[in-house]
């Protein structure tokens, strides 16, 4: 299991902190550090089963300079979605745990990294 965490975002410290109260083994990633490649971003979006705008952060700076809201959310759009969250990772809703049964989940409530832990057995 690994989790794509920005350590500043008290819902990625929340997750890391349940995480540890249940003895989870995972690993930890600092994706503002340790930026995802858009082949990465690629597969935790086919993991997740979401669309790269499901997972944009759009009220942050970087969003508002790009203009995403207003990028039309189709698939020929796609790819321009991915290479704004590789190039600017702050975009990517965090914190995300890749689980070992090949799926993801957006783990901002107890509940989703609950489902996360879940998906280890």
């Amino acid at each position: 299991m690994e989790i794509w965490i920005n350590p500043a975002c008290s819902k990625c410290r929340s997750a890391i902190t349940l995480l540890d109260a249940e003895g989870a083994d995972y690993t930890v990633r600092r994706y503002l550090e340790d930026v995802p490649s858009e082949d990465e971003i690629r597969e935790v979006l086919t993991r997740l089963g979401l669309e790269p705008w499901d997972i944009t952060r759009t009220q942050e700076a970087a969003a508002k300079e790009l203009g995403v809201k207003e990028w039309a959310r189709d698939a020929g759009s796609r790819e321009r979605w991915v290479k704004a969250l590789s190039e600017h990772p702050k975009l990517i809703q965090r914190p995300i745990i890749t689980a070992q049964d090949g799926t993801a989940v957006v783990a901002r409530t107890d509940d989703a990294v609950r489902d996360a832990l879940s998906r280890e057995s």
